[in-house]
């Protein structure tokens, strides 16, 4: 039987508990033959009574003291299996709570799963609130399962390029005037609906980072559209903006350190006291097959961080860039024709020489030349 239930437990393959209850029967039996053979044999074993006794060791021995010797020594052995039942608990214990946090964590993780799942579904949805409510319950998710967090910036991230400024949503027949490139100022500055502002600042907080702290997956809004967009004091730090239309946004304000702005169209717009500190500003405005630098064509820029950004091959033309620190950026091959210079500080500046600029731009005795110090 005991043997049965043993094999019974190690080749079950229904449900966990039955093998429990398997393996508890087996343990069972087997405590309970131990407990009768040391009770028993064993214990006149060790009371000295190794053979059946013989007249003379009768007559030598009285019947009580037999006695007395027999459950002495069961008393000794009743104290040892007592001790093993202990373990045997303690074991079985440890045993359980297991097997509960395993259960704990399965339905943990099926809870997270639902509310995942629930999340989606209110993203899905035509009501403003109820997207805003998804955003933010994903938002949450983040903390108490983060190894869902890439998942969930990529879905934060895809939804704000499907729900840009220039994005067809259902009902709509035509794009608004501003989403045209031609570059007009076609009105006054659009106020984002709360849900895709709550998408555009969330995504970019669960970027993922390398051992050294670079950033190695970024909140993707690549070719977003926001033009005319009110975008002040927006946090996109470390964001993905290649190829993004942003055409006369206003960015005053805003956090764009270490953002990636390859071929983003910055013509027109506003970065007063943006924060541009390691940006990635080079090459990659595409019009067609015609390839140049990204625009920042009559820019403000004035007071905005561009230290060590990469400024390569940016048309910079009539931009005004008052105060800008520009510490150790690269300028190589960057159009600063009638740019305002005053008071920037260009010191460690790669690329470009300070007869260079002072050549085609707007400089005076505030502005900062020379190495690094």
């Amino acid at each position: 039987m005991i043997a049965t239930c043993a094999w019974a437990a190690i080749m079950w393959t229904g449900p966990t508990w039955e093998r429990w209850v398997l393996a508890g029967v087996a343990l069972t039996l087997a405590a309970c033959l131990a407990l009768a053979a040391l009770i028993g044999p064993a214990a006149r074993y060790l009371a000295g009574e190794r053979t059946p006794l013989t007249d003379v060791e009768r007559t030598e021995m009285t019947a009580a003291e037999r006695v007395e010797a027999v459950n002495s020594a069961r008393h000794t052995l009743v104290q040892a299996v007592t001790g093993l039942v202990v373990i045997g608990g303690v074991v079985f214990t440890v045993q359980g709570l297991s097997y509960t946090a395993q259960t704990l964590n399965t339905t943990q993780q099926g809870q997270i799963t639902d509310r995942y799942t629930k999340a989606i579904e209110q993203l899905g949805s035509t009501k403003s609130d109820v997207r805003l409510g998804g955003i933010y319950a994903l938002q949450r998710l983040t903390t108490d399962s983060p190894r869902d967090q890439d998942t969930i910036r990529n879905v934060l991230s895809a939804f704000v390029r499907n729900h840009d400024g220039c994005a067809l949503q259902p009902g709509e027949k035509t794009l608004p005037k501003r989403c045209s490139d031609a570059g007009e100022d076609n009105g006054p500055y659009v106020r984002l609906p709360a849900d895709v502002v709550a998408a555009l600042t969330i995504a970019p907080t669960l970027a993922a980072s390398d051992e050294s702290g670079d950033v190695t997956d970024r909140a993707d809004f690549s070719f977003s559209r926001f033009p005319k967009a009110d975008l002040i004091g927006a946090k996109l730090t470390d964001a993905n903006l290649t190829d993004a239309f942003l055409i006369g946004a206003n960015l005053t304000d805003a956090d764009l350190t270490g953002a990636k702005l390859t071929g983003a169209d910055l013509r027109g717009r506003y970065l007063l006291d943006a924060n541009l500190r390691d940006a990635d500003l080079r090459d990659a405005f595409r019009r067609g097959a015609f390839r140049r630098g990204a625009f920042l064509t009559d820019a403000n820029l004035t007071g905005a961080n561009l230290t060590r950004a990469n400024l390569t091959r940016v048309d910079l033309t009539d931009a005004f860039l008052t105060g800008v620190d520009l510490t150790g950026a690269t300028l190589t091959g960057a159009d600063l024709t009638g740019a305002t210079l005053t008071g920037a500080d260009l010191r460690g500046v790669r690329g470009i020489t300070e007869q260079q600029v002072r050549a085609v731009a707007a400089v005076d005795s505030s502005t900062k030349f020379g190495p690094l110090e």
